[in-house]
């Protein structure tokens, strides 16, 4: 692990990303609009695995190749609006062209939000830890809308600075990522032969993981083993069943929880103490709890309610 970590390539400022992309320094430390038509930047000169400390969003026109969800593949041709925050992980991804240029690429570091509301707010949005192969994919019409916002940034990047410029910027930025939240809702809707096998695939894993007993061994299912198992990532898992069902994937593992529950609290002579065991709990008094909060009813007021 240790030297794994060291293989990590540090991005501390933007002027070491611009290096790394083979431009000159950036005009203003803390921000920085790349545009791929008259500067060509190539993601294959990136570090194999770096981290940046501050935000990124890039969009790529082709994301071209096979992705990989769970044990099946979707193909995604069309181009892709990718995030990353400061201190992840990131490399080049077999399953995306590494050739392939970003046509803008945004950087923005945390020192440049310090003071407004949105240092605090861009931490809610949750595709910022997606994967790679979780890009949002936008329709000709998004594209235009999202490409207007990058055009402004970049006009008044090259315009002289005065009062009112970072105003305005953060402003925009907020827009942009107003409009993504509202674009990915819409993917998790229009893409439904992916959704819908995922939601598929969780409900087999878990209705795997509690058959065979795996919760006795390893207590209840979290949401970094699910989304390991569908191969992909926490936030997108949550955020796609948010989107779907109503519930982010820990209220998922919960609800399934307490269907389990009331399986064998119908069906078996297993005391409360035997079925919270069963089920992963360390305590009896913590399933008992989240029984009570979800059904309004204690284990013992159900199973006698059902008799």
């Amino acid at each position: 692990m240790k030297k794994e970590e060291l293989a990590h390539v540090k991005m501390e400022s933007l002027s070491d990303m611009h290096r790394a992309f083979g431009l000159p320094a950036p005009a203003h430390p803390l921000i920085s609009l790349v545009d791929g038509a008259t500067n060509r930047v190539i993601i294959g000169r990136m570090p194999q695995s770096h981290v940046l400390h501050f935000y990124k969003i890039s969009y790529k026109p082709r994301l071209g190749g096979k992705l990989k969800y769970g044990q099946d593949y979707y193909d995604f041709d069309e181009g892709g609006l990718l995030f990353a925050a400061p201190n992840q992980v990131l490399g080049n991804h077999g399953s995306i062209d590494a050739e392939t240029c970003s046509q803008y690429t945004l950087l923005i570091h945390p020192d440049f939000l310090l003071t407004y509301p949105l240092a605090k707010k861009i931490r809610q949005y949750g595709f910022f830890s997606y994967s790679a192969n979780e890009a949002l994919h936008l329709s000709e019409k998004e594209k235009t809308t999202i490409f207007s916002i990058f055009k402004i940034i970049e006009d008044e990047l090259n315009s002289r600075i005065d009062d009112f410029s970072q105003d305005v910027i953060i402003s925009q930025i907020e827009l942009l990522l107003n409009y993504a939240n509202r674009f990915y809702k819409r993917q998790f809707i229009t893409r439904k032969a992916v959704s819908n096998d995922l939601l598929l695939k969780l409900e087999e894993v878990l209705d795997e993981y509690f058959n065979n007993e795996k919760s006795l061994s390893q207590g209840i299912p979290t949401v970094q083993y699910l989304s390991d198992k569908l191969n992909i990532s926490p936030s997108y898992l949550s955020d796609m069943l948010r989107s779907l069902t109503g519930q982010n994937a820990q209220q998922h593992i919960h609800h399934k929880l307490i269907e389990k529950a009331k399986e064998k609290l119908s069906t078996t002579s297993l005391s409360v103490s035997e079925v919270a065991y069963n089920l992963g709990f360390e305590h009896p008094q913590s399933f008992s709890k989240l029984f009570k909060t979800k059904t309004n009813l204690s284990p013992l007021e159900f199973r006698k309610s059902f008799n």
